[in-house]
């Protein structure tokens, strides 16, 4: 017996020839409308008054001085480390906060350097460790 005499009319009829051309189904349609652009204004060759300002109460300008750190927060925390006489490691910091290392020098880089316009020095200690202090 082969193959040939095993195969039913059902199975000879679902298989289509190799490189056959198949009929592509239709994208669905998309289900979000779009909004719909209002008629453009008639044009009559006077041009419309403005319409009236509102009255709007104007903020106070901010001032110029060093940006503080909250009472509390990690960032006052790290500055009063790095005030201190022998400043802080990177490990004191990292205890105190749990930020990674890329953080404490991106912070003191970025907001205590830049930002808050404070000298920090750097410096390694006897064991190795850089040490960072506000001078």
């Amino acid at each position: 017996m082969t193959n040939a005499d095993t195969t039913t009319a059902a199975e000879t009829a679902a298989v289509t020839p190799q490189g056959a051309a198949v009929t592509p189904t239709p994208a669905k349609a998309s289900t979000r409308g779009t909004q719909k652009k209002a008629a453009p204004a008639a044009k009559t060759g006077k041009k419309a008054a403005p319409a009236p300002r509102k009255e709007t109460a104007t903020k106070p300008a901010k001032a110029a001085s060093k940006s503080q750190a909250r009472d509390g927060s990690k960032k006052a925390a790290v500055i009063q480390l790095l005030r201190r006489k022998e400043g802080a490691t990177a490990a004191e910091i990292t205890k105190l906060t749990k930020w990674q290392p890329h953080t404490i020098r991106g912070f003191i880089s970025g907001t205590v350097s830049k930002k808050m316009k404070l000298t920090v020095e750097s410096i390694r200690n006897e064991q190795g460790e850089r040490v960072y202090r506000v001078k």
